[in-house]
């Protein structure tokens, strides 16, 4: 494994590679984020910067990247749940529980979002609480406010 950090709107990213896939992309101080061991290679991942950057500035709308993700089944199934949820759109974890088969799994759902180790590609920020409001963000709330508004456009 090696890791790389990138600057971006919402701070330092770390990006985490396996064998040249995706296995995690963290922001600074990232409440749920591992011990990074590995070699630090900051020429890493060129496809990820690239889509990032490209996010950023609102012309990527989706990612295409590959990855290499550590889960319970239940998560994998959550984090592609999260990966549906359309650009600019939110849900909350009700709806996400429900798109996934599993609508009396509220609050696992919310537990293996927290999880998600690839914020931003896959779109954890996008879930918010059943009345609107903005609800933990491993990120932080400030840099999910950012993020949904950089979609919404404002």
């Amino acid at each position: 494994m090696t890791f790389a950090l990138v600057d971006s709107p919402v701070g330092p990213l770390t990006l985490v590679s396996d064998d040249g896939a995706l296995a995690g992309l963290y922001m600074d101080e990232h409440r749920h984020m591992p011990v990074i061991t590995g070699d630090r290679d900051d020429g890493a991942l060129p496809e990820v910067r690239e889509q990032l950057a490209a996010y950023f500035v609102r012309e990527l709308k989706e990612f295409d990247l590959r990855t290499s993700v550590r889960g319970t089944d239940f998560q994998r199934r959550v984090w592609a749940g999260l990966a549906q949820i359309p650009y600019g759109e939110t849900w909350s974890y009700r709806e996400l529980a429900e798109h996934i088969g599993a609508p009396k799994a509220v609050r696992a759902v919310g537990l293996a979002n927290g999880k998600n180790p690839v914020s931003i590609v896959v779109p954890c920020h996008r879930v918010v609480g059943a009345n609107g409001s903005l609800t933990g963000y491993g990120g932080g709330l400030v840099n999910k406010q950012l993020l949904l508004d950089l979609e919404r456009g404002l």
